[in-house]
């Protein structure tokens, strides 16, 4: 996945201050009924914890699912049947990894809304490569279970508020190190692509869940992310009662919500970076689904949907 200080202190100076400059933002005064609303409206907006944690098994079950794999493309196939009555763009490109050429994927169910604006909520669905035995259960497999299960809460159903459009993002990992452009394929990808449609510029907030299913779940406060949508999502946690489970900690992650960043859309990365004891699971054999807590997909998946009620009411 992405590594944490020693490697990241340049990033920290560049992408840290840039952001800073860039998306710091005081967020708009709304009436105290439009807040009220918003409170109560995060608080029915429930997702189905059991539904996500079986999402999250029925992926783990593929096994390795690193790009280029005869698993990867298994699980595109299912991801594929389950988002098949969605508006669902599949975004083909080629990685240009150490290892060559490779056919990549990102998949983007998009849910129309009332409102002028888009909110994205991503995640990735690739394995760590070159792992042997390793499933990748809640690194990849908790974040494409949980946004499963987000696209049942909107489909189907008429937005008041703005389009939300959900990413699985491929190829994250890097492919033999985690130096220069090895790695975050598919949202360096996405996001250039999107800057050349104009698409960039409509996108209000952009959420990354990555590693978010680890039943002692502790959401890091990452340090490359924008204030502001950091408060909106620590404000959402604490309505609905979980605000123990947020930024106890902070520190920088490289991660794929960085190349959005970069292009100065106000995004967050909601990660748990300590995974294990002493980050022990952490891409290792030991990342398995017994690891992973539907009750801490709920608490993520619950904290999501009230930052977008939050969002919408902005």
């Amino acid at each position: 996945m992405r590594y944490t200080v020693g490697v990241l202190k340049a990033l920290v100076i560049t992408v840290v201050l840039g952001s800073q400059l860039l998306m710091a933002r005081p967020a708009k005064k709304g009436a105290a009924s439009q807040k009220a609303a918003a409170s109560q409206k995060a608080a029915s907006n429930k997702v189905n914890a059991a539904r996500a944690m079986q999402y999250t098994r029925e992926v783990t079950a593929f096994g390795p699912r690193q790009i280029g794999s005869a698993n990867h493309k298994r699980l595109e196939a299912y991801l594929r049947s389950q988002l098949k009555n969605d508006n669902l763009e599949e975004d083909v490109f080629t990685a240009n990894t150490p290892s060559g050429k490779i056919e990549c994927r990102n998949f983007i169910a998009k849910f129309p809304g009332t409102k002028n604006g888009i909110i994205v909520v991503s995640g990735h669905y690739d394995t760590n490569y070159g792992l042997k035995n390793y499933v990748g259960a809640n690194d990849g497999g908790s974040s494409t279970g949980l946004l499963l299960e987000l696209a049942n809460q909107f489909r189907g159903k008429k937005r008041d508020g703005y389009s939300v459009w959900l990413v699985w993002f491929d190829a994250e990992e890097a492919v033999k190190d985690w130096t220069g452009d090895d790695g975050l394929y598919g949202s360096r990808h996405l996001a250039q692509k999107w800057r050349t449609e104009g698409i960039l510029t409509k996108i209000k907030a952009f959420m990354l869940l990555d590693m978010i299913g680890d039943a002692d779940l502790n959401i890091d406060r990452e340090q490359n992310s924008t204030s502001w949508l950091q408060d909106t999502v620590y404000q959402a946690a604490g309505n609905l009662g979980y605000r123990s489970y947020f930024f106890g900690r902070s520190l920088p992650i490289t991660d794929d919500h960085v190349p959005f960043v970069q292009m100065g859309v106000p995004s967050v990365d909601i990660i748990d970076m300590n995974y294990g004891p002493n980050d022990s699971y952490h891409h290792t054999p030991k990342d398995t689904i017994d690891k992973v807590s539907a009750k801490s997909l709920g608490i993520v998946g619950d904290t999501v949907m009230a930052t977008i009620s939050l969002l919408d009411a902005r």
